[in-house]
């Protein structure tokens, strides 16, 4: 993951490969009940993937002065719900995908049943991790988690794009469905990591909210942008499926051009947001410079 500021660069990366590690730590048993689920488990999350909404964890918490240790339970969690959404996503009954990350989807590599199972699997994990390590704010914590997750977040995003494909739809419905489908998550990481170093009245939580808000909205416009100007093997997964469904997207209503324009409004609107942060805040900067521009 390459940024312009070499030392949020470093900070970046060193919040991944911390990420990487406790994901494995939760992921590499050796006594699970079933050896193919856990294989499943492990297939779908590990030694691949961007690791954006655990980077995220941490480096909202640290920039409101949370400790590492602290922030491993939320970052771990955030990315196995991620990690499960898109094992159900790609089912033949969702967006019937076959290649993820550059390598065949979960159902396609073990089977659709046992895929089903592994995300299933990931959620409660997540859940599980979250609650493991004791926190006056758990409570808020663990509601963050569920309310980005379920009906009124991730879910019903994913519900709407469902109901969504073949029908008109305007740029207001289309940016509440992304909103809800990839900018709940988003909104929780922030939140989540801001959350164990501080209480939500502290003002910095509110900025940071704002900040997430106008990424997370960002970075779906620029993944609807590559969908069309990215090649299959860049991507990790197959171009140009958006179009193929029918389905809504920002460059389908607005053009290439000006959903990259709105996408570097958002951004500009990010990095406002993070001004009460100072220098504490430069990391998280850099990450959304990057997310907008990457070439998957």
């Amino acid at each position: 993951m390459n940024v312009e500021t070499p030392n949020a660069a470093g900070l970046i990366d060193a919040a991944r490969s911390r990420s990487e590690h406790v994901l494995a730590t939760w992921l590499n048993r050796a006594d699970g009940a079933s050896a193919s689920l856990d294989d499943a488990m492990r297939y779908s999350v590990l030694g691949t993937g961007k690791r954006l909404r655990p980077v995220l964890v941490y480096l909202a918490g640290r920039a409101l002065g949370a400790d590492d240790e602290a922030l491993d339970a939320p970052a771990a969690a955030i990315e196995m719900i991620h990690a499960y959404s898109l094992v159900h996503d790609d089912l033949p009954a969702m967006d019937d995908d076959d290649l993820r990350r550059g390598r065949p989807t979960v159902h396609r590599a073990f089977d659709e049943p046992l895929a089903i199972l592994a995300g299933d699997a990931l959620q409660t994990l997540a859940f599980e991790a979250l609650a493991s390590r004791p926190h006056p704010r758990l409570g808020a914590l663990i509601t963050t988690l569920a309310q980005a997750a379920g009906r009124d977040g991730m879910a019903a995003g994913q519900a709407i794009d469902l109901g969504a494909v073949g029908a008109p739809m305007d740029l207001a419905a289309l940016q509440a469905m992304h909103q809800h489908k990839t900018g709940a998550l988003i909104r929780a990481a922030v939140r989540l990591g801001a959350l164990v170093a501080v209480d939500e009245s502290d003002p910095r939580v509110a900025a940071l909210d704002r900040y997430a808000s106008a990424m997370g909205l960002a970075f779906q416009i620029h993944d609807d942008v590559l969908d069309i100007t990215g090649d299959t093997q860049t991507l990790g997964k197959t171009s140009g499926a958006d179009a193929r469904r029918d389905k809504p997207t920002y460059p389908a209503l607005l053009g290439v051009a000006q959903a990259q324009r709105r996408a570097r409004d958002l951004l500009d609107d990010a990095l406002a947001a993070l001004e009460p942060l100072g220098e504490a805040g430069q990391p998280l900067a850099a990450l959304a410079r990057f997310m907008i521009d990457r070439d998957h």
